[in-house]
C-alpha cells in the first residue's frame, strides 16, 4: 500500500541529508501549486512510501512562503505520516516546532538527528523517556554517517500503517479553557482532525486562521482578552511561552550534559576568529579569493600559478573541441558533400556557440563545488552574520545576504530567496540588486575576458564579487532615498550551524545539479540562441547567403549592430558591432554572451585557426576589457530572472523601472572604469597579430566619466527626504 510522508525540520537540522539517504536517486524536483519554492519528492528506497521534502521552518506560524507551503500541505493534504528532524545539539529550539506538528493529529516519528555529535560532546538523551514525554516515536540518527536509518524507515511504516493519532500539548488551565473554547467555536466549520491544531493557532491570533474564520475569532474574543488580562502578555507569547517551558522541563529530564570547555566548542573557537568585527571581512575575501586563485590561477608581474580550472578549460576548447569535435565534423561534411551553408552552421554556428560556452564547464564545476563545500561547512551562515554590520550601514538587512549567496549559483532561485526577508522594502531592494553578483551563468564571461585580457589572473574574478557587493550596498543608499522604498532596516536574526565535516553525497549532488542546470541550457536556449544568431550573421537583408562574407555589414545582424554600436562607444567597445550584439543576446541568457562570440568569430575566424581569445585580444584593451565585462555583469540578467523579479515586485512597471535602474547603473560603472584605467601604463594598448598598438586617451569618456561618478557621490550623501518620515511611520505601525 502507498504512503505518503511528509519530511519537516528547522534548517540546518540535517533534512536534506536525510532526505538524500532516504530516497538516493530516485528524487524529483519541481515547484509547490502556486508558489515558486523548490518542491522535492522521492521514493524512499526498498518501500512504497513517497516522501515530500517540506521547506526548513521553525514553525507553523505563516510569516514566511516556507511556513505556509508546509502548513498549507500538513493541514490540507494529510500526509500519512510527518518525519521530524530534530537537532539533537539543540533540542530546545528544534522540539516548538515538533509540538506544532503534533497538534495536526498527524502520526508522528520524531528522527533525533546528530547523534554522533551528541556521542563526541559526552552528553546523553534517554531516548525511551523523551519518546515517552512527547507521546511519539523517537528514532536516534545520524544523517551524515546513515546511522539509525533503517530503524527510521519501519518506524515510519509502522506509524503511516497504524495511523495511530499522537497526543497534543495540553496546556495549564486557563490556557486550555481558551483553546476549548475555540474548539467549540470551530465545530462544523473546520474538519475534526484538524480542529486541535486550527483551535490553537485561533487562540494565538493567527492571522491567516483569525481571517478565516471571524465568527469563531469574535466567540472566543472574550476568553481570550481574559487570558491576556491574567498574564499580562499577549496571547502568542503567552502560549509560545507555555510550549517553552514544558520543552524545557522535557529536557531537564531527558538530557544530561557533559561538563563544558570554559573556551567554548571547537565551532565557538573558530567563530571568534571568522566572524570577528575586524577581521571576519578580510577572512571573508580571503577565503573567496583562494577559491577563485586555486580554479583559475593568479598572476602578478613574472610570478604566475596557472589554476587547475584553467587547465582543464584549456583541455576542453583546444583539444576536445578543437582537435576531436570540430575537425570531425567538418570532415563529415565535406565526406558527406553537404550545403556548404549545414557546414557553417554545424561548425561555426552550433560547435562555435555552445562549444564555446561548454569549453568553460570545467572551471564552473569546480567553482560550484568549492561553494558547495563552503555551504555544507556551515561557511556561508557565517559570512551573512559578518556583512550584517556592513549592509546596515548601507540600509539593508545582513538578511539580504542570503539571496546573494544563492544567487551565485542561479538569479532565480537568489531573487525568489530575497521573500524570507519580512521588510517589504528590503525585499523590493534586495530583488532588484541580487543579479548584481555574478551567478553561474556570467562565469563562462568572466572566464572568457579573463584569459583573453588578463590571461591567468584569479584577482579579475575576485573583483568581479567585491563589484557585485559594492553595488548593492551603492543601490541600497540610493534606492532608500526613493519614497516607496524608505525605511529603515529589518532586524536581522540567523541561527549558526556547527562546522562540520561535509558530506560527499550532499557536495557532489549540489555541483552536479547546478552543472547540469547548466548543460540544460546550453542544450536549449543557447543552441537555439546561437542558430538564430548563424541565420542572422549569414544572410543579408534580402535573405541570400553570404558564407564567408558574414563579418561585412550586409548580413543582418551586422547591420543592426552597426546601428546601435554607437551607444556603447564611451565605454570603449562600441567600434566593434560584434561586442553590442553579445551584450544584447546576453538578455536572453548570460551564456549566449561567449555563444554569440563563439558563433560570430568562428564565422569570421573560418580556417584561421584564431581562436576566441585571440580575437578579442585584438578587439578589447584592459580597460574597455573590463568595462565590457562590468556592464555585462551588472545590467539587466537573463530573461527568466526578470520573469522572476516580476513575480517578487508585482507589477511590470515596477519590473521595467528594476530593469531600467540595473542597465543605468551597469553603463555608469563601465563609463568609469574606462575613464579613468584608460590612463594606467599598457591599459589602453590591443594585441593585434602580436604587436602591441597604443589607443588614443579617451578625454571624452573621462570628463562623462567624472561627470557620472560625481553624480553617483551626490546621491550617496544627500539627505534621505524620507528619513523622518519613515520613522514616523514605524513609530505609529509600533503603536
Amino acid at each position: 500500500m502507498e504512503f505518503t510522508i511528509a519530511l519537516a525540520g528547522n534548517p540546518n537540522s540535517g533534512k536534506t541529508t536525510m532526505f538524500n539517504k532516504l530516497t538516493g536517486a530516485n528524487q524529483r524536483v519541481g515547484n509547490w501549486p502556486g508558489v515558486t519554492i523548490d518542491k522535492k519528492t522521492g521514493r524512499i528506497r526498498g518501500t512504497d512510501l513517497e516522501l515530500v521534502d517540506l521547506p526548513g521552518i521553525y514553525s507553523l506560524s505563516p510569516y514566511s512562503p516556507e511556513e505556509i507551503v508546509s502548513r498549507d500541505f500538513l493541514v490540507d493534504e494529510r500526509p500519512d505520516a510527518v518525519i521530524d528532524i530534530v537537532d539533537a545539539t539543540n533540542l530546545e529550539r528544534n522540539l516548538f516546532l515538533t509540538y506544532q506538528i503534533l497538534d495536526t493529529g498527524i502520526p508522528v516519528v520524531v528522527a533525533l538527528n546528530m547523534m554522533d555529535q551528541i556521542r563526541k560532546s559526552g552528553d546523553r538523551i534517554d531516548v525511551e523517556k523523551l519518546s515517552h514525554e512527547l507521546g511519539c516515536p523517537v528514532i536516534p540518527v545520524s544523517a551524515l554517517n546513515n546511522e539509525g536509518v533503517k530503524e527510521l524507515i519501519a518506524a515510519v511504516e509502522d506509524a503511516a500503517a497504524g495511523r495511530k493519532k499522537p497526543e497534543p500539548l495540553y496546556f495549564d488551565g486557563d490556557i486550555e479553557a481558551a483553546i476549548a473554547r475555540a474548539e467549540n467555536a470551530l465545530k462544523g466549520s473546520v474538519p475534526d482532525e484538524s480542529l486541535r491544531f486550527t483551535a490553537v493557532k485561533l487562540a494565538e491570533c493567527d492571522k491567516a486562521v483569525c481571517e478565516k474564520y471571524p465568527e469563531a475569532l469574535e466567540a472566543t474574543e472574550e476568553a481570550l482578552r481574559d487570558l491576556e488580562i491574567n498574564r499580562d502578555d499577549d496571547r502568542d507569547a503567552i502560549i509560545a511561552d507555555a510550549r517553552y517551558n514544558r520543552i524545557s522541563d522535557i529536557v531537564s529530564r531527558t538530557v544530561k550534559k557533559a561538563p563544558r570547555d570554559e573556551r567554548g566548542t571547537l565551532s565557538d573557537r573558530i567563530d571568534r576568529i571568522v566572524t570577528h568585527r575586524i577581521w571576519g571581512i578580510p577572512i571573508f575575501i580571503g577565503v573567496i579569493a583562494l577559491l577563485f586563485f586555486g580554479i583559475i590561477g593568479f598572476s602578478w608581474g613574472d610570478f604566475e600559478i596557472v589554476g587547475i580550472g584553467t587547465y582543464c578549460t584549456d583541455w576542453a576548447n583546444d583539444v576536445l573541441i578543437g582537435e576531436w569535435i570540430d575537425p570531425a565534423v567538418r570532415s563529415w561534411c565535406e565526406s558527406d558533400g553537404t550545403f556548404s551553408a549545414l557546414d557553417a552552421l554545424l561548425c561555426s554556428g552550433i560547435i562555435g556557440g555552445v562549444g564555446a560556452v561548454i569549453g568553460f564547464l570545467p572551471q564552473m564545476l569546480l567553482l560550484f563545488l568549492g561553494l558547495c563545500i563552503l555551504e555544507d561547512i556551515g561557511y556561508m551562515a557565517r559570512i551573512a552574520f559578518v556583512m550584517d554590520r556592513v549592509f546596515r550601514h548601507f540600509g539593508l538587512s545582513g538578511k539580504s545576504l542570503i539571496p546573494l549567496l544563492v544567487g551565485t549559483g542561479c538569479g532565480v532561485p537568489g531573487i525568489m530567496a530575497s521573500r524570507t526577508i519580512e521588510s517589504e522594502r528590503d525585499r523590493r531592494i534586495t530583488a532588484m540588486t541580487t543579479t548584481f553578483i555574478p551567478c553561474g551563468a556570467k562565469l563562462p564571461v568572466i572566464a572568457m575576458i579573463t584569459g583573453a585580457i588578463f590571461p591567468g589572473n584569479g584577482l579579475i574574478a575576485v573583483f568581479c564579487y567585491v563589484m557585485g557587493i559594492v553595488c548593492v550596498l551603492i543601490s541600497g543608499i540610493i534606492l532608500k532615498k526613493l519614497k516607496k522604498l524608505s525605511g529603515t532596516p529589518a532586524p536581522f536574526i540567523m541561527e549558526l550551524p556547527p562546522y562540520h565535516i561535509p558530506s560527499a553525497v550532499n557536495v557532489i549532488k549540489g555541483t552536479l545539479d547546478r552543472g547540469w542546470a547548466f548543460c540544460k541550457k546550453a542544450g536549449t536556449i543557447i543552441l537555439l540562441s546561437c542558430i538564430v544568431l548563424w541565420f542572422l550573421a549569414s544572410y543579408d537583408t534580402g535573405l541570400h547567403y553570404i558564407g564567408d562574407n558574414t563579418g561585412d555589414a550586409q548580413s543582418i545582424l551586422a547591420a543592426f549592430g552597426e546601428a546601435v554600436c554607437f551607444i556603447f562607444m564611451p565605454l570603449g567597445w562600441g567600434d566593434n558591432w560584434e561586442l553590442t550584439v553579445g551584450s544584447i543576446t546576453g538578455l536572453i541568457a548570460k551564456e549566449n554572451v561567449v555563444g554569440t562570440f563563439g558563433t560570430l568569430f568562428g564565422i569570421e575566424a573560418g580556417d584561421n585557426g584564431e581562436g576566441l581569445e585571440t580575437v578579442l585580444a585584438g578587439m578589447l584593451t584592459k580597460s574597455s576589457g573590463l568595462s565590457f565585462l562590468a556592464f555585462n555583469l551588472i545590467c539587466a540578467p537573463c530573461f527568466a530572472a526578470i520573469g522572476a523579479m516580476h513575480r517578487e515586485l508585482g507589477s511590470w512597471k515596477d519590473t521595467a523601472m528594476a530593469v531600467g535602474y540595473q542597465c543605468l547603473l551597469a553603463y555608469s560603472v563601465g563609463l568609469v572604469i574606462y575613464g579613468f584605467t584608460s590612463y594606467i601604463g599598457g591599459w589602453n594598448t590591443l594585441t593585434i597579430d602580436g604587436s602591441i598598438v597604443e589607443q588614443a586617451a579617451p578625454i571624452g569618456s573621462t570628463i562623462a566619466a567624472i561627470v557620472v561618478l560625481a553624480i553617483i557621490v551626490y546621491l550617496l550623501w544627500a539627505k534621505d527626504p524620507f528619513k523622518q518620515l519613515s520613522g514616523v511611520r514605524e513609530e505609529d505601525a509600533a503603536a
